[in-house]
Parts: C-alpha cells; structure tokens; sequence
C-alpha cells in the first residue's frame, strides 16, 4: 500500500472535502492534496509523484449527484469549466495539454476494483465521463505524464458521492466518509495487486 499515492483537490467552497478526508483513512498510502485551479494542480501533481515514486496514483474527486462510487474509465484532452476554479479562472474549449492525445483510458483495472468495493458492500461502478473541470484536468494530466514518462505507473481517477453533511435536506445521494474509505481501500487493494494491463472481463459499459 506504501507504494500507492491518493490525491484530492481542496474544496471550491465551505462544505467541507469528503474525498480528502476519506483518503486520510486508507492504512499505509501516502496522500497529496492539490489546489481546485486549472495548471496549478497538475504542478503540484507532478512534485507529489516526483516525492514519493509510486507505483499506483489515484486521484479522488467528488461527483455530486452520482450515488455510488465510481471508477472513472477514460480522461479527455478538453478542459471546458461550467464554473470558476478557486482562482476564478474558468478555461473554455482548451486542451490539457496542447497537442496531447484526445483522451486516455485509465491504467488502474477499474472493473476489477469496482467488483472489490462491491465486495465490501459499498456500491460501485464504472463511468465514462469523468466530466470536463478541474478533476478530468487532473486525471489527464496524471494520464499524460504516465503515458510520457512513466509508463510503469498505474493510474486513473475515482469520483465519489457528497457526503450525509452535504446534503441535510437528503436531496442527493450521500455516502458516509468511512463508507468510502472502505470502497478505496478495497480499490487500492487491487489496484496493487493486479498485474498492469490486467482487469475482469465484466459488463461496465453505459446506454448513454
């Protein structure tokens, strides 16, 4: 596990971070937190993978609304901000990285840590739009730099519902902080575990 680095993003706004405070409660995986802002986090990316040479990197976000935890398939190159970073800067129809790939499919095997976090009675599956804000940011840019010069390193990004504090008036689908450190525990598990390129041949897909 001390070979797996997780990394959140501060919050936007005061209603507190449940993806950094769930990855605070994975035994043994070192943890980077990086700021909400276009550019500056994938520089802060960098010096987090620089410091501690992993083998495996998650990136955890929060996707409000989703009721599950979900392993994110595939990075694209576009950043296309619907709302402001926490530096106001809000890039529209602009690449990650000009001149990249359009997309990266993530290295971590997403149905096979899904199945791990199911296994623990947390909910989980597999999505294919990590959307187009500052964590699609992140998890391309994490992508490019394994695809460029790390190519050793297993990848991706996982989203995860608001927390039971997010949402007092039980408006959306929330999940307890430890709910979800369990689920990333179990995905970190096999992420660690699996051998590169390896994954279960399971139904993940989507209609739309």
């Amino acid at each position: 596990m001390r070979n797996a680095l997780l990394v959140a993003l501060e919050p936007l706004d005061g209603t507190g971070n449940p993806p950094w405070e769930a990855i605070g409660l994975v035994p043994g995986v070192r943890t980077a937190l990086l700021p909400c802002v276009f550019g500056e986090s994938l520089e802060r990316l960098r010096a987090a993978v620089c410091e501690h040479d992993p083998a495996v990197v998650i990136c955890v976000g929060q996707a409000g609304g989703r009721p599950d935890v979900t392993l994110e398939r595939v990075a694209v190159n576009l950043d296309d901000a619907r709302i402001p970073d926490a530096a106001g800067r809000r890039p529209i129809d602009r690449p990650v990285v000009p001149g990249g790939p359009a997309a990266y499919f993530a290295t971590l095997p997403v149905k096979a840590c899904a199945a791990a976090a199911r296994a623990t009675g947390v909910p989980a599956s597999v999505s294919q739009s990590a959307g187009t804000f500052v964590c699609n940011h992140v998890f391309y840019g994490l992508m490019h730099l394994i695809a460029t010069e790390r190519p050793q390193v297993r990848g991706g990004l996982v989203h995860v519902p608001f927390s039971p504090g997010q949402v007092l008036d039980g408006a959306a689908p929330s999940m307890p902080v430890p709910v979800v450190a369990q689920a990333l525990t179990a995905i970190v598990t096999t992420a660690v575990s699996v051998s590169l390129g390896g994954d279960l041949r399971l139904v993940g897909g989507s209609l739309h």
